[in-house]
């Protein structure tokens, strides 16, 4: 078996790949393909643990689900974790390689990515018969498309032609997607089988001379116009995706803070408060916005003491330890090892500090950054109050904290997992908040302390599938599925009679 292909490209980063690669994954999961997404280098904070306890992409994760299959590394083999201004950490097959500066990764190390990126490509192109192929911000950027390993180099090896998708939400979409194609190499150019004008807001008639100008100016066909979709809980990728986390309610009943950390990583496990109608999600930036919130969260950061230095500059220890025995206040992952007397870098995992003082609100908990990275899926029990509440979650971390507080999750391997003291609680679990039954009581047993009546709360996973469904619906509405299924069709024949050549990487350097 041999899988079609078709890859998303972007004329600039959150065009809207990963949500229209999720959508055509869905598409032929219903259609009755067997489906998987392809991302062959992906650059993100937020990151997906797979069932074997490998680190991806959250979007291919996404995108795994909505072809209704289990995610694995070849869907992602290479992640690249940003750690500083000019430094990552490589991820290879869902392991840590080492941490590298831009130039090294892109000068020592493309020849290597080149060989893992083929060889995941072959094992899934055998192992389905659709692979929706997602390219990372845009296949113009000339300074690196010599030695680049996601766009148009991907195209080549796996063969794929490429949908084009660019954003009118931000302006100067038709300069966009023409600089975009006028930049590309003629082969390239040829692979491009149509455009997808997305996010637009407004009447679709007075855009209409403008696509029929775009088709005629550029020879590429426009496959349709997708309109903005509002509130689909589905995560998105990167800081880039902030923006849905407006605070808009501000009549809400419960009044979430989350602390906008400069490292922030996996902070979508707030979503399930998005979608809770009684919430009101906000970031906070300043000590001045943080006001008298029910919630305060600390969350995930891929640069531990930099962001705990950054909250110490910014006075949040204070209005922590304000808050603490007040507020609810919770800390996931990186922000609860902040939460404690002491973090230690001893083997300088993340920087030339040694060690920093924490934010004292566990005055025994002490954190240990090391160089083994722990990545797996858990579960558990949580105690909160007078409940014992089921949880479930992963885990990302490379650090490994003591405390003598109580702990707070029961997992159910035996051992236990973070501290609670009262109002404040921190955990390694990420993902705990998508547990229904506990958020459910948490949420109600605040309305219950401000003298308000429980509400109906839907489940999360019902309400992702139905975004799922959704984006399903709407993508089948305004894009031509039959032209794209046609030109695929076509493209692969003139890829099979060699009018375009597929170019596999020969390199046998090892994994």
């Amino acid at each position: 078996m041999r899988a079609l292909p078709i890859m998303i490209q972007g004329t600039q980063s959150d065009a809207g790949k990963s949500l229209a690669a999720a959508a055509l994954c869905r598409i032929f999961a219903e259609e009755g393909w067997k489906t998987a997404p392809f991302k062959s280098q992906n650059m993100a904070l937020n990151s997906f643990i797979t069932a074997d306890g490998k680190e991806i992409g959250r979007a291919q994760g996404l995108q795994a689900e909505a072809a209704g299959i289990e995610a694995d590394t070849n869907m992602n083999p290479i992640l690249i974790k940003p750690s500083g201004e000019s430094s990552a950490q490589i991820v290879v097959h869902g392991k840590p390689l080492k941490t590298m500066k831009a130039g090294e990764y892109r000068e020592d190390y493309y020849e290597t990515g080149l060989h893992v990126i083929t060889e995941a490509w072959k094992r899934l192109e055998s192992s389905y018969e659709r692979v929706v192929i997602e390219g990372a911000g845009s296949p113009a950027e000339i300074n690196l498309n010599d030695r680049e390993l996601v766009n148009m180099k991907v195209a080549s090896i796996t063969g794929a032609p490429v949908v084009l998708v660019a954003d009118i939400d931000r302006g100067g979409v038709f300069a966009n997607v023409v600089g975009t194609l006028q930049l590309l190499s003629e082969e390239d150019k040829e692979r491009v089988i149509g455009i997808i004008i997305n996010k637009f807001r407004g009447d679709i008639t007075l855009l209409q001379p403008g696509l029929d100008w775009l088709e005629n100016y550029t020879g590429v066909p426009v496959l349709g116009v997708l309109p903005y979709i509002e509130g689909l809980a589905l995560e998105e990728e990167d800081s880039l995706g902030l923006g849905k986390y407006s605070g808009e309610r501000e009549e809400a009943d419960i009044d979430i803070a989350v602390i906008s950390l400069p490292r922030m990583s996996n902070y979508t496990d707030i979503d399930p408060f998005v979608h809770e109608p009684d919430c009101r999600v906000r970031f906070v930036k300043k000590r001045e916005e943080m006001g008298e919130p029910d919630i305060i969260i600390l969350p995930g950061s891929k640069a531990v003491m930099a962001d705990l230095a950054y909250l110490k500059e910014n006075g949040f220890d204070e209005v922590l330890q304000s808050a603490a025995g007040k507020t609810r206040i919770i800390g996931i992952c990186g922000g609860f090892q902040m939460m404690g007397e002491s973090v230690t870098d001893e083997h300088h995992v993340e920087s030339e500090v040694p060690s920093a003082e924490g934010l004292g609100l566990f005055s025994s908990l002490s954190t240990k950054l090391t160089t083994d990275k722990v990545t797996v899926r858990s579960s558990g029990t949580l105690h909160w109050k007078d409940r014992n509440l089921p949880v479930t979650g992963y885990e990302i971390h490379m650090g490994i904290s003591s405390h003598s507080e109580n702990s707070w999750i029961k997992k159910a391997d035996g051992g236990v997992d973070g501290a609670v003291k009262g109002k404040t609680a921190g955990t390694y679990f990420h993902g705990l908040f998508h547990s229904d039954e506990w958020r459910f009581y948490f949420l109600n047993d605040i309305r219950k302390e401000k003298g308000l009546p429980p509400v109906e709360r839907k489940k999360f996973q019902d309400i992702r599938e139905s975004s799922f469904q959704r984006l399903s619906k709407v993508f089948r509405e305004h894009i031509d599925l039959e032209k794209i299924e046609k030109k695929m069709m076509d493209f692969q024949k003139g890829v099979q009679h060699g009018k375009l050549e597929k170019k596999c990487c020969g390199n046998t350097a090892p994994e």
